[in-house]
């Protein structure tokens, strides 16, 4: 059996089974990469969290003016990792000035958003890179895992989008959505494919026009699960919260839903020990060295016990 076909395969049975005699896969996703080692959303973050053994590449879109899709957490360029194209620093109140919307591709490559590094992140290699197309992060990571790491994993791409930057910082949610399809169509497999966001508006739209595509929910509110799942009018594969207002009776709650439930951002070992004991099915983090130490242990489960 071709590994891929395997790992469908234990995908699979989530939704075959009853969630609470399931034992899932335990989803290590490197956030941005691996935000905490190397600069973020760039290729070489990438292969490093490949590197690293996580299950899932987590990413950030936005469009150019030119309708490129760019792997990138703001819609613009942020003064605390890019330096501009003359090496400049800038100043934050002047940030969304710089908006990736407005700007081509080609403008967008001038920019080195690298060296300058990450204060809240002092283990981060500084170098210089620029925002790249999520086609060739695609490629890259595709290549490295055929001739290195030799295992496959999915691609976690969260839409940035809210109704407020609708034609101002990204196309309405129905462009957005489609341009993404269209790449990701010719470029993966689909069943190695979840679309996240926390634009209840997007998934909705990806639900009803992409079926065959798993979501996950982003969520940092303080509502209740049910009051959520409500307000997106459908059960999603996956339930994404703020790590630190989840609570244990949610994932049992979640879990009865037949709901995955990957917190966000984990990246304290102590606190990813702390998750795992609270049955969560996997958890996004900025240091996925750190979680690879836990991957034996996160994977093994007493058979049919929460």
């Amino acid at each position: 059996m071709k590994v891929g076909v395997f790992y469908l395969c234990m995908a699979l049975t989530f939704y075959q089974g009853n969630a609470q005699s399931y034992i899932p896969k335990f989803d290590i996703q490197g956030h941005r990469g691996a935000r905490g080692l190397m600069p973020e959303n760039s290729i070489p973050a990438f292969l490093l969290a490949l590197d690293s053994g996580v299950n899932t590449l987590e990413l950030d879109l936005v469009i150019t003016k030119d309708n490129q899709i760019v792997v990138s957490h703001e819609p613009w360029m942020s003064p605390s990792i890019c330096l501009t194209p003359t090496g400049d620093t800038l100043l934050a109140k002047a940030e969304q000035k710089y908006n990736i919307y407005k700007m081509t591709y080609a403008e967008v490559q001038q920019w080195d958003c690298g060296s300058l590094g990450n204060k809240g992140f002092p283990e981060q290699k500084k170098m210089k890179v620029s925002k790249p197309l999520l086609k060739e992060v695609i490629v890259a990571a595709e290549n490295h895992i055929k001739s290195f790491t030799r295992y496959e994993v999915d691609y976690n791409l969260e839409i940035k989008s809210s109704p407020e930057g609708d034609t101002k910082f990204h196309p309405k949610p129905e462009v957005f959505s489609d341009l993404v399809f269209q790449l990701l169509d010719e470029y993966l497999p689909l069943d190695r494919i979840v679309i996240q966001s926390f634009d209840f508006r997007v998934l909705r739209y990806w639900h009803e026009k992409y079926p065959e595509i798993r979501l996950a929910a982003l969520v940092m509110n303080k509502k209740t699960v049910d009051e959520n799942l409500t307000d997106l009018g459908f059960t999603p594969s996956i339930y994404s919260p703020y790590y630190q207002l989840l609570k244990r009776e949610d994932v049992k709650n979640l879990h009865e839903k037949n709901i995955r439930v990957i917190p966000w951002t984990v990246n304290e070992e102590k606190d990813m020990l702390s998750l795992k004991g609270m049955d969560v099915d996997g958890f996004i983090t900025d240091y996925p060295n750190r979680a690879a130490k836990f991957k034996r242990t996160l994977n093994i489960k007493p058979n049919g016990k929460k």
